[in-house]
């Protein structure tokens, strides 16, 4: 069953967050006017503060790159988390026990089976447990069989110290007396995957080990990886992962993306490699890019993740995910089935296998930074792997397997993604094959027309699901939607600027605004398509008579619950940018008078345009003594009568 957590719990978590709190550790944030901080963007590079913060209001806005939006999406855009996990680490952090729905049907939200209370402890205890085995690796006298097995791999003690590789004591319950001291019980060791039961008690789970814990994106330990060091291990398993556990699932998990994930989005690249002691070497030649699976195949959840963060979308500039392989059998059939999985994603995917089958701990030990960095940059396309490895089984000299292999690589150029680039690739393997190009080409046209296997990546135009009822964003890419198109407004036109003034106005100050000229001034005088949205919102939302009544980010949020979708960052960037007038000292609202012209200047506007669309109506009629004449003269009239009242009260 999917679970969901309770839309009135992620109202009080977004109530009692403080925006400011959470964005200062973060950006270092100074006064930039009454109700505004300003910092540097933690989202893209810059040397002039434009991102701005409104504790009252609850938004934040970059002016730079344009993201923005409430304490939530903040946490989900810097830690690169899902909702639901957004929503749990401020949870967390508030001592807020979240209550779970469950929903029938659909993969949907994958929350932890435990209360919020009980996972925030099992996550102490691996932080506490992964402190405990970093000091037995360090200090004590049997920790010197793992000291040696890492210095044995190139690892000195500061590398081991970045990364809180440990060790396990063989003694049985060392680690469980440790925790029991901490106060922790015995149901959240075994709970937790800390700790096993037996006939006599408790006992350690990993012992004799070297030890790597395993994060989660948001850096919390929730797992280990342990390494047998000893022949007489009565677990013949050169690896052991922590089992399953309500914070700890396998296929949820990269190991090393709590320090890659800032990497990986800026450079909008990801290396995967096999092994944890490949992700250290890895990081300290400079591919800061690097994560591993933790103890299983690369799938179709670990796609998900890396997704998140690359930003792998179509419409825009394909990110890169370089996989590297051992260069043995096992190395290829790893490397076949990652490209298996190839078209789920948008991103151009290639594999990188060093010629003597070494893994970059190896080249790491051998040629330094240098050769790790080598292995990467040479990474070849996944399909020209693919491909060879495909027709290694074929002796090409022969006409009747020429035959056979263009048959069995059809349906992999048939799979690029790339259609410009497929005629190409289709040249270029002819020549490794020696066949006739249109013979190969031909192949690859049937094989396309073959019923599809597996996920079409998203094409240009398709979108995510937006929000969903209560609050909650999609947390999986789920069946992309067509966004209808909806421009932009138009900012060299003074009336549009002037529309988005009184906007930032409504939604900031709302009690500056005239009631009667809220109501009076309909979302169809304003021209720009997203503010008669805005505008609609507003009065949908009680206008500012109900405004009266709430606080600043209530009044927002009611808003936003009267805008469509598409319309949210709109509102949330005009809730948080300084208006182009000084506010008055006293009251702390913009000026009366500047207030009165936006209101004035968009209606004068309109009226302008309906006197130029009546003018046009009589001068196209044939008939001056007509009544349809005599009614658009009249009406003319009338309405210059109203703009020179209008015209009246702005001066």
């Amino acid at each position: 069953m999917a679970r969901r957590i309770r839309p009135e719990d992620v109202q009080t978590v977004k109530e009692r967050a403080s925006l400011e709190e959470v964005v200062r550790d973060h950006v270092t944030l100074r006064g930039g006017g009454v109700g505004t901080l300003k910092g540097l963007c933690p989202f893209h590079d810059e040397k002039t503060p434009s991102f701005t913060v409104r504790p009252a209001v609850g938004y934040f806005h970059c002016f730079g790159c344009g993201e923005g939006g409430d304490v939530l999406d903040f946490v989900q855009k810097v830690d690169h988390l899902t909702f639901s996990e957004s929503v749990e680490r401020l949870a967390d952090r508030l001592g807020i026990t979240l209550r779970y729905d469950e929903t029938g049907g659909g993969r949907g939200d994958q929350g932890p089976q435990v209360p919020t209370g009980q996972r925030t402890r099992l996550m102490e205890a691996h932080r506490v447990a992964e402190e405990f085995y970093h000091e037995a690796l360090l200090r004590s006298p049997e920790g010197r069989a793992a000291r040696d097995f890492m210095r044995g791999k190139g690892f000195d003690a500061d590398a081991c110290s970045r990364f809180m590789v440990g060790y396990s004591p063989n003694g049985g319950e060392t680690l469980v007396r440790h925790l029991r001291g901490k106060g922790f019980t015995e149901e959240e060791l075994v709970v937790g995957g800390l700790a096993g039961r037996g006939s006599r008690g408790l006992y350690d789970r990993f012992r004799g080990r070297v030890m790597w814990p395993i994060r989660s994106i948001a850096g919390d330990t929730v797992g280990f990886g342990a390494r047998r060091l000893y022949d007489d291990d009565r677990i013949a398993a050169k690896y052991l992962n922590t089992a399953e556990t309500p914070i700890y699932r396998k296929t949820g998990v990269l190991y090393g993306l709590d320090l890659a994930k800032k990497a990986i989005a800026t450079e909008r690249r990801a290396v995967v490699v096999e092994g944890y002691t490949d992700v250290m070497a890895a990081h300290l030649s400079g591919v800061g890019t690097a994560v591993a699976t933790c103890g299983t195949a690369f799938a179709s959840d670990h796609i998900t993740i890396l997704r998140r963060i690359l930003r792998d979308e179509a419409g825009q500039a394909p990110a890169r995910v370089i996989f590297t392989f051992d260069g043995d059998a096992a190395g290829q059939k790893a490397a076949m089935k990652a490209f298996e999985q190839d078209q789920r994603w948008a991103a151009q995917s290639f594999v990188a296998v060093a010629e003597d089958g070494q893994d970059p701990n190896d080249l790491w030990l051998r040629g330094g930074p240098e050769a790790v960095q080598a292995l990467v940059d040479g990474a070849r396309p996944m399909f020209e792997f693919a491909v060879r490895t495909t027709l290694a089984p074929y002796d090409l000299g022969l006409a009747q397997e020429r035959v056979q292999a263009m048959r069995a690589v059809a349906p992999i150029l048939a799979g690029v993604k790339d259609t410009t680039l497929r005629p190409e690739y289709v040249r270029e393997v002819a020549g490794w094959m020696g066949v006739d190009p249109t013979a190969l080409g031909a192949e690859v046209a049937r094989a396309g027309r073959a019923p599809a296997a597996g996920p079409r990546p998203l094409t240009a135009g398709q979108v995510e699901p937006g929000p969903r009822p209560g609050g909650e964003r999609p947390d999986r890419p789920g069946t992309p939607r067509t966004a209808p198109p909806v421009p932009r407004p138009d900012l060299s036109d003074p009336v549009q600027v002037a529309e988005r003034n009184l906007l930032q106005v409504a939604l900031q100050y709302p009690l500056a605004i005239v009631a009667e000229d809220m109501d009076e001034l309909s979302p169809g005088q304003l021209r720009a398509p997203m503010h008669q949205a805005v505008w609609h919102g507003l009065q949908q939302a009680g206008g500012v008579r109900a405004a009266a009544g709430m606080s600043a980010a209530t009044w927002n949020q009611a808003v936003l619950g009267q805008t469509p979708p598409l319309v949210h960052p709109l509102v949330q960037e005009l809730a948080v940018a300084p208006l182009p007038t000084r506010l008055d000292p006293v009251t702390g609202m913009p000026p009366e008078a500047y207030v009165d012209t936006l209101v004035l200047g968009i209606r004068l506007a309109t009226l302008e345009q309906r006197i130029a669309a009546t003018l046009g109506q009589i001068q196209r009629g044939r008939d001056d003594s007509s009544a349809e004449a005599r009614r658009l003269n009249e009406e003319l009239m009338g309405l210059h009568r109203e703009r020179a009242a209008l015209k009246d009260r702005m001066s």
